[in-house]
């Protein structure tokens, strides 16, 4: 089974502050589009399994909650071997409705595992968006060079020239 770090930063970026306002991406027509994109159906309860997992990593991740309410989440969930030619694959059993939002707390997993302290919130206080940090030197501060990144520096100069 491959696990998703699109999946994972969609799920996460689902809740964008919009003119200074948190707002939903997972309601409505545009949320069932957002899952129907990773294989989900867009079900009432599919949205509220994937919302419920949502909000838990963002407690984990931003104020470092406890991990175990996870287990909830994932408790119904087994993953299969299915032997190939190329390898052993995962195959993740589980209700239908609790499969993305299971695929989603796997895809977290798997990157604070791989990748230990390179998915995190964005910089700016403003911004309710995360990414995953793929540079370098670990060292990636924004959701968006172009807009978070851009407004913080331009905030900081603003600051500078004030004080100068």
């Amino acid at each position: 089974m491959v696990h998703d770090e699109d999946l994972l930063l969609a799920v996460l970026n689902s809740a964008p502050v919009v003119d200074g306002t948190q707002t939903d991406a997972l309601q409505g027509a545009g949320g069932s589009e957002l899952v129907e994109r990773f294989g989900g159906t867009g079900s009432a309860e599919e949205m509220f399994c994937v919302r419920q997992v949502r909000d838990l990593l963002h407690e984990v991740i931003r104020d470092g909650a406890d991990v175990t309410e996870l287990t909830s989440i994932v408790s119904s969930a087994a993953l299969t071997p299915q032997v190939t030619a190329t390898g052993i694959a995962w195959e993740l059993q589980a209700p239908p409705d609790e499969r993305l939002a299971i695929r989603a707390a796997l895809a977290w997993s798997d990157v604070i595992q791989k990748l230990p302290g390179r998915l995190r919130a964005c910089a700016n206080t403003e911004c309710n968006l995360f990414l995953i940090d793929h540079s370098r030197p670990g060292s990636a501060r924004w959701c968006s060079m172009a807009t978070c990144g851009n407004r913080m520096k331009a905030r900081s100069h603003a600051r500078r020239q004030r004080t100068a």
